[in-house]
């Protein structure tokens, strides 16, 4: 990019909706004297990629409220809908001539498709004599920055976090965030036209609609989307809020029932807060530090590195961007192709406490504490031996923070398929994880209501005289006989 300011920018949003420590939106306010924002929405690219209503609404609601705060800066944000990223290139280079752009920012995204686009829109905008700048905004280190010795990417998470923490233990993300843009003059909006017709007979509007093609209308009102605040505010909020507790994190945060986890990744996701203003908020608990005097900030802090690592793996390993297991023999697992036991789990019904009540409180509120993902990977992928993919995918359809990177790696890691997974010899006892994180049922209780009555030990395994009582189904596999048959699976991979 030139040194000399543009006279006319444009900001391309994706996951990165907020006005503070933003990358590109700093980038494109500091590099051009006047200049716009614009949204591209790609719902069959999405559909395709497994975002659900959920995701998608976030998404949107925030895009609304950043559009409003950008508003009163007098910048206009545009937005328009397209069928997927195939047509991005085009419809891009279209707005840069109509709108007569100079200069185009936008933050990395590193999916394998997400990159293959922004390669194309790099190609299509130089024909036309437009730069492309893409910045470094969702990781706190630029993926394919980490590599070992032999200049590979780690594929192991304990080496990957020696690394990085050699490099950045010096407590450079604490520093001040960068600053959202300046406030316009009041004729700047006046610069930009209402509207533009597209050649794809897809206008560029203003409007910022309730939904795309093919996805349902957000539940929760214009503020929220299944209860949850949406937005930079909410975001922050949210930041503040865990700020106060983060100390005692480490204590708690196995426990669904305790809110002390951060319930900051749905926001992280839509990019309402930074991953920066994530870790600078812990870095200030703990001295600075990676690893420090607050043993909270400390457990948080790897938490974020364990995302980091997952957006890495990207890159260095793009395979997993294609429906493939990291490991290559994992592969030839004989899953089971059990679809009413799926739906089962899918629904909550599988007569298993501590799974059913994790998986309502996710289909009812698109979220899921993370102690939880792993004990319902498990149980899906080791006691009902069903194929990783299956989760993976419903899990995207869901959660509000359904991010490829996590998510993928999540399940991976727990069906030994996986970068630094899980040994397929351990398999969590979903009985003895509510016994030990449930203690007292009261999980179980908010999310499953047809064993309020049971008493506390009851209530995690009741008893088969109990299942007559209740409407609630008996268990849908004997847990310990189907642990066996998956190591037993697993092992015979090795033959």
């Amino acid at each position: 990019m030139s040194d000399k300011p543009f006279r006319r920018g444009l900001m391309w949003l994706r996951n990165d909706l907020r006005m503070h420590d933003n990358t590109a939106l700093y980038r494109t306010d500091r590099g051009c004297q006047s200049w716009a924002a614009v949204f591209i929405a790609c719902p069959q690219t999405w559909d395709s990629h497994g975002d659900g209503d959920n995701v998608v609404a976030m998404r949107l609601r925030s895009l609304q409220k950043l559009q409003q705060a950008l508003g009163q800066k007098n910048i206009p944000l545009y937005f328009v809908e397209l069928p997927g990223f195939g047509d991005v290139p085009a419809a891009l280079s279209q707005i840069a001539q109509k709108l007569q752009i100079d200069a185009l920012y936008a933050n990395a995204e590193y999916p394998l498709n997400e990159q293959r686009r922004d390669r194309a829109v790099r190609d299509a905008l130089k024909i036309i004599g437009v730069p492309v700048e893409y910045c470094s905004d969702r990781t706190l280190t630029p993926p394919g920055s980490l590599t070992t010795n032999s200049g590979d990417g780690f594929k192991v998470f304990t080496p990957f976090k020696r690394a990085f923490i050699a490099r950045h233990d010096n407590g450079a993300e604490g520093s001040a965030s960068l600053p959202a843009p300046r406030k316009k003059s009041a004729d700047h909006l006046a610069q930009w036209p209402e509207w533009l017709a597209l050649e794809s007979k897809h206008n560029l509007v203003r409007k910022i609609p309730e939904t795309v093609t093919g996805y349902g209308v957000a539940d929760g009102g214009e503020a929220k989307v299944l209860g949850w605040p949406v937005g930079e505010s909410a975001g922050q909020a949210q930041l503040q809020d865990f700020a106060a507790k983060i100390a005692d994190y480490h204590r708690w945060r196995d426990f669904p029932a305790h809110p002390n986890t951060s319930r900051l990744s749905p926001y992280l996701n839509c990019g309402a807060v930074s991953i920066r203003q994530c870790a600078q908020m812990a870095l200030a608990e703990n001295g600075g530090r990676w690893q420090g005097a607050s043993e909270g900030a400390s457990s948080w802090l790897n938490e974020l590195l364990w995302r980091e690592f997952y957006q890495h793996l990207l890159v260095h390993y793009p395979r997993i961007c294609r429906n493939q297991s990291f490991k290559p023999e994992t592969e030839r697992v004989p899953w089971s192709n059990n679809t009413s036991d799926f739906q089962r789990w899918c629904d909550g019904q599988t007569g298993v406490p501590i799974v059913d009540a994790a998986m309502r409180q996710l289909n009812q509120t698109g979220w899921m504490h993370n102690r939880l993902r792993m004990v319902v990977a498990s149980f899906l992928t080791k006691n009902l031996l069903t194929d990783w993919r299956k989760g993976e995918h419903y899990f995207m359809r869901q959660l509000l923070d359904a991010d490829f990177a996590a998510n993928n790696g999540g399940w991976q890691w727990a069906a030994s398929t996986g970068t630094d997974a899980a040994p397929y010899f351990r398999v969590f006892n979903p009985y003895s994880q509510s016994r030990r994180f449930d203690p007292d049922g009261e999980f179980i209780r908010t999310f499953v209501p047809e064993l309020t009555d049971l008493s506390d030990s009851d209530i995690h395994c009741p008893p088969q005289d109990l299942f007559s009582q209740v409407d609630y189904p008996p268990p849908i596999c004997d847990v310990t006989e189907s642990r066996k048959h998956a190591i037993e699976v697993f092992a015979n991979l090795k033959s």
